[in-house]
């Protein structure tokens, strides 16, 4: 029997969606970028799951009430930029992310399984909906308004997620290894075994 194409995750209560099984030439494609976004490599990876929206303020509120955890920059997020529980949860570091996946019995994902989610089935295109410049009815991404949007404010990409470009950066699990990508294994890759930083993607 296959696996639903969604689910309800238990605890937390987000909306999860499987992500297809494939392959694709993750990196930049339009040579645009850093000496640590080359080269080009194909990926493959097994079919997994992943959140629909952004982990909500309302989310992490329940988690750190449940368990317990210290967590104290709540001034930062709801006076300043996340202001309703329907808002994504910033100001968090990886531990903090990393501990809010194991409370909610799930996983950071990694950073292929990033990219590949983010791109939305399209290949070889700038943004989830194509090669068109942003705008502000696609994505959140002029911060000179100052706040973020509500979760599930534009339009889901291919594969159903939403805000994968623009409104918060979202960690991956991998360690941040600049030559990584020359040396990436071509199934499942796991990112570096060690490191001083974590993967950030979109913002």
């Amino acid at each position: 029997m296959g696996k639903e194409e969604k689910i309800i995750w238990e605890k937390g209560g987000s909306e999860m969606v499987l992500i297809p099984a494939g392959s694709f030439e993750m990196c930049d494609h339009f040579d645009e970028g850093d000496n640590d976004e080359l080269p080009t490599h194909v990926v493959e990876l097994d079919p997994f799951y992943m959140d629909a929206y952004q982990v909500t303020v309302g989310q992490f509120k329940q988690f750190v009430e449940d368990s317990g955890y210290d967590y104290d920059n709540w001034d930062n997020v709801a006076d300043k930029y996340s202001p309703t529980n329907q808002h994504p949860m910033i100001s968090v570091s990886w531990n903090n992310a990393f501990a809010y996946t194991e409370w909610a019995g799930k996983r950071l994902p990694t950073e292929a399984e990033w990219e590949y989610a983010a791109r939305g089935g399209l290949a070889g295109k700038r943004y989830p909906w194509g090669d068109e410049d942003p705008t502000t009815d696609k994505a959140n991404y002029d911060w000179s308004v100052g706040k973020t949007r509500p979760v599930g404010s534009y339009v889901a990409n291919g594969y159903g997620l939403y805000d994968m470009v623009g409104n918060i950066w979202e960690w991956c699990a991998d360690w941040y290894d600049r030559e990584y990508y020359k040396n990436s294994t071509a199934k499942n890759p796991l990112g570096p075994g060690t490191g001083s930083y974590r993967v950030l993607r979109g913002g």
